[in-house]
């Protein structure tokens, strides 16, 4: 099982980027996912969580302007970021909590998207 973040860019401040992450193997259900950024020198932090029951979560920092989603018959999850600011530069991270074929519930990560927000 592995996850394939991409969509990272360089964005001026108050611009947009959308982020995917695709989950692709042996793959018998996918719970939770989510995206968490780690900017230089800070710590791993969430950033949204969305069930598969579409329940969602968000950081205080992003409310309103970023927004989660997931399609569940593609096995991958969205990150629409408006309104960028250069306090959201990071490298963002999708996390998933999958169940392979003939195994138990497992974290997976994503290898990291940059996201560089700058004038």
């Amino acid at each position: 099982v592995q996850l394939q973040a991409s969509g990272g860019g360089l964005v001026q401040p108050g611009g947009s980027l959308r982020l995917s992450c695709a989950a692709s193997g042996s793959i018998f259900s996918i719970n939770a996912m989510g995206w968490y950024r780690q900017a230089p020198g800070k710590q791993r932090e969430l950033v949204a969580i969305t069930t598969r029951a579409d329940n969602t979560n968000y950081a205080d920092s992003v409310k309103g302007r970023f927004t989660i989603s997931r399609d569940n018959a593609k096995n991958t999850m969205y990150l629409q970021m408006n309104s960028l600011k250069p306090d959201d530069t990071a490298v963002y991270y999708c996390n998933a909590l999958i169940k392979p074929y003939g195994s138990t519930w497992h974290s997976y990560w994503g290898q990291g998207t940059l996201v560089t927000v700058s004038s």
